[in-house]
């Protein structure tokens, strides 16, 4: 297993503990006395944490660490597995969708990535609402940023804060802010899209063939759900 991937599932397991017990990343970092940033690295899957600081964490929610082996990416297939059994209101709900894009009026955006794939049904991981959003507006969407106290994912140091709010400083277009993370994209002109609705509410997304063309990492997702949806056919 890549470093990358044991970041991944070591940092799934420490936010689902976590969701499990109702705390929030402040709350989980108070009890195990580390910093938040260090809770959201770890649970983003941008760092590996040591054994002796996940021992910290896990125990701090009444837990332990037990080593198993399983075939490759079997955690990314459990989850699948598991948001494909979930009602997509549930989903939606989870995420804090509606609190998020009800405050995102400022500027034009569309819902794209993996938020988008969501919103039509496939059950890929969301960790971050994803927008497009045009570079014309970006003035915009950075005051909008400050406005929500939000902080830019910082590559450098694994964390959120410490560079530039604005989208054209360089860096990952990830943002914390208030209300709960973003990820845009930023763009020329806005894709087209299509309306979906889900309880009685519409959303202006990213078709899926298009997503699979111009968004990577939601691309990957659904190919891989598509494969499993073949393979429980056969």
């Amino acid at each position: 297993m890549s470093s990358t991937r044991l970041a991944l599932l070591l940092g799934a397991v420490v936010r689902q503990q976590r969701h499990l017990r109702e705390l929030n990343q402040r709350d989980l970092a108070d009890l195990a006395g580390v910093s938040q940033a260090t809770v959201a690295r770890i649970e983003r899957g941008d760092r590996t944490p040591s054994i002796p600081l996940l021992e910290r964490l896990l125990a701090a929610m009444d837990s332990q660490l037990v080593v198993g082996v399983e075939p490759l990416d079997a955690h990314l297939d459990a989850r699948i597995d598991d948001l494909a059994a979930r009602p997509i209101a549930e989903r939606i709900d989870e995420l804090g969708l509606h609190r998020m894009l009800d405050r995102l009026t400022d500027f034009p955006q569309v819902i794209t990535g993996s938020t988008a794939a969501l919103l039509q049904g496939a059950p890929v991981p969301v960790e971050a609402l994803e927008i497009a959003v045009r570079w014309q507006d970006s003035k915009r969407f950075t005051r909008w940023l400050e406005a929500a106290y939000g902080q830019r994912w910082n590559a450098r140091w694994g964390e959120f804060g410490g560079v530039w709010l604005e989208p054209e400083e360089q860096g990952e277009h990830l943002w914390t802010t208030r209300y709960g993370e973003i990820r845009a994209t930023m763009c020329d002109e806005l894709p087209e899209t299509i309306e979906v609705c889900h309880g009685g509410r519409s959303y202006r997304v990213v078709p899926l063939v298009d997503l699979e063309l111009t968004e990577p990492r939601a691309a990957g997702l659904l190919r891989r759900h598509r494969a499993r949806q073949v393979a429980g056919g056969k």
